[in-house]
């Protein structure tokens, strides 16, 4: 299998202006800055980029001007999991057509496990030949994928945000496709143990720490304790207010 990326890359945040608006600019340079920051991939209206809460043309658009801001070897990814199946090949669609080099798709809460096969199919057929990954967050699409079924699916890898050291055992142990952790408490573990990468909510606001923790520096993933819990119990607003206490960036949330 192909690997998307290998390192640490960033679950964007979208910026909005204070009247609730995208700025989907200030969204680009944001990218651009975090790139230049050493982040390896960019992940665009994901669960951080509060992807509920925008539309499909506010999707579209976020992912045009991060696309064209971001160099071109660092790979931008879309989220479009959704709640059925058509809602999610729509979005896939429209991500490929607006720039996106990699659809992230967690399937449709309460999906049979013997229905992942179709439902990646389905995704996969949409991204028109651009990568697939899988996106394993329970919390969000119950029961999420087991890992015996992942090497069976028409993805290169997944996105493990479970926060479980036992399933990211389990799918580095088994699992010969790319698993790249979600959660930023497990970098220190992950990186070690030879998983291809993270895409985390808190590289927006510690990217070099987070490298670092990936690639096995104990001292730096404790340091990313603080900001971790914090943004684990706060979400996407919670880290904005962090991102703004630092200066230049709005605290505006949708959640």
């Amino acid at each position: 299998m192909t690997q998307l990326f290998s390192g640490v890359g960033v679950a964007l945040v979208t910026l909005f202006t204070e009247s609730s608006e995208i700025d989907a600019d200030a969204t680009a340079r944001l990218a651009a800055e975090l790139a230049g920051r050493g982040m390896r991939a960019v992940l665009v209206a994901g669960t951080t980029g509060e992807a509920a809460k925008l539309t499909p043309t506010e999707r579209t658009t976020l992912i045009a001007a991060v696309r064209a801001a971001v160099p071109a070897g660092i790979p931008v990814l879309a989220g479009t999991g959704a709640a059925d199946t058509d809602a999610s090949v729509a979005l896939t669609a429209d991500a490929i057509a607006a720039g996106a080099d990699a659809a992230l798709a967690f399937p449709p809460p309460l999906t049979d496990p013997a229905e992942l096969g179709a439902y990646f199919g389905a995704v996969a057929k949409a991204a028109d030949g651009r990568p697939v990954l899988a996106y394993h967050i329970p919390w969000i699409s119950s029961p999420g994928i087991p890992v015996d079924q992942l090497g069976s699916l028409p993805i290169i890898g997944v996105k493990d945000s479970s926060g479980s050291p036992d399933r990211l055992l389990d799918e580095l142990a088994h699992y010969a496709g790319s698993t790249y952790v979600g959660s930023s408490a497990l970098l220190a573990l992950a990186g070690p143990m030879g998983g291809a990468g993270a895409i985390l909510a808190i590289a927006n606001l510690e990217p070099e720490k987070s490298a670092a923790a990936f690639a096995g520096d104990g001292a730096a993933q404790l340091e990313l304790a603080g900001t971790h819990l914090a943004v684990r119990a706060g979400g996407p607003a919670r880290l904005k207010q962090m991102m703004a206490s630092r200066g230049g960036y709005p605290a505006t949330s949708r959640l």
